[in-house]
């Protein structure tokens, strides 16, 4: 395993470096350019490869045959339990085949374009009212974008398609800033730092316990009530994978979209010619929303786990060792993206993950 002058661990993904600077796009660079398969010692854990070419990303993500979610889903695992203790959450990112493509099935119709489209109006209801409220009495006042609107918005959806009755919608919130959050001391509760994310868990899986069985005894137009009834391997979906669909759901798919709109409107901000250019054509607006999606990236990092030896550009990676794929790297691969270091709202095509 190789050893350089390159940057540290701390460098490229650790938690006071992002608290003070943000993404360490520089560093990642220099990864891309000089070890782009890169051998890291994690003090006090298990060490791994930072994994950061688009192309390298994208192959490894195409073999979950060969490369696990489940031995290692990240690199720092909030909560994670310790050996022997049953894990806090069996969902679709830590599964694997054939397990995966089994519950990842349940669920997708209602993430087809065409599913999408059928809520659109529901969608937009839901747009207006958040935009209503932000525009009170029409005075010009100061407002918080990201708290006012970008995760209402994206939670509100998933909540609306999930069936949750709208009163419980501020449930949703709370619980998903303290399970999202559960590092930050806004969201702590109890006395030791996780116990805010504990009770946040808990509530939530006794509310869809609850809600669930409603669901059986009176289906509707919803995704708990498919979820419900579900017939997996000639039964119900078990209850602690059914409870980590939901959990999955309201906390994963809420706060990678509030981030990236909010990001995205940052973007827009710091570039105004960007800016000036969308409102001069609107119809560049689905290119904007993937610049928007490559420029925030709002996933970081995933890890998966070799299940053989394999040689990766020079270097030999050991069965068992983990990888960490760095999505906010893909995105600025000179080799797959033109100036990508400058935000385009008409930049086509524009293959991010």
């Amino acid at each position: 395993m190789q050893k350089s002058s390159l940057p540290t661990t701390e460098h490229i993904i650790g938690p006071d470096t992002f608290a003070q600077h943000g993404y360490p796009h520089a560093a990642w660079k220099r990864l891309r350019n000089e070890a782009p398969v890169h051998w890291f010692e994690l003090e006090g854990g298990v060490g791994f490869w930072a994994i950061t070419k688009r192309e390298d990303i994208v192959s490894i993500s195409k073999q979950p045959n060969r490369f696990l979610n489940g031995p290692r889903l990240a690199i720092f695992e909030e909560g994670a339990p310790v050996e022997g203790e049953r894990t806090l959450a069996r969902h679709l990112l830590n599964m694997d085949p054939p397990d995966h493509q089994a519950f990842r099935r349940v669920g997708a119709g209602w993430f087809t374009p065409r599913s999408i489209q059928r809520r659109s109006e529901e969608v937009r209801r839901i747009t207006r009212d958040l935009l209503d409220e932000m525009a009170g009495d029409g005075e010009e006042r100061e407002g918080d974008f990201v708290a006012d609107f970008a995760a209402p918005l994206t939670l509100n959806v998933l909540a609306d398609m999930l069936g949750v009755p709208r009163e419980d919608w501020h449930l949703m919130f709370q619980w998903t800033n303290q399970i999202a959050g559960s590092a930050d001391e806004e969201y702590q509760s109890g006395d030791e730092p996780y116990d805010g994310l504990e009770q946040a868990r808990v509530g939530l899986f006794e509310y869809f316990t609850d809600l669930a069985e409603e669901r059986r005894k009176v289906p509707r137009d919803d995704m708990v009530s498919v979820l419900a009834n579900v017939e997996m391997d000639g039964g119900p979906m078990p209850a602690f994978e059914l409870l980590s669909y939901f959990l999955l759901l309201v906390v994963a798919g809420n706060e990678t979209t509030r981030n990236s709109a909010s990001g995205g409107l940052l973007a827009l901000i710091d570039h105004p010619e960007e800016m000036a250019k969308l409102q001069k054509d609107p119809s560049l607006v689905d290119d904007a929303v993937e610049e928007i999606a490559r420029w925030t990236a709002p996933v970081i990092q995933f890890c998966r786990t070799a299940t053989e030896d394999f040689e990766l550009r020079g270097q030999t990676i050991r069965a068992n060792e983990s990888m960490c794929l760095l999505y906010p790297s893909a995105n600025r691969d000179e080799d797959a993206f033109e100036d990508p270091d400058r935000f385009r709202v008409d930049r086509n095509p524009n293959p991010h993950v």
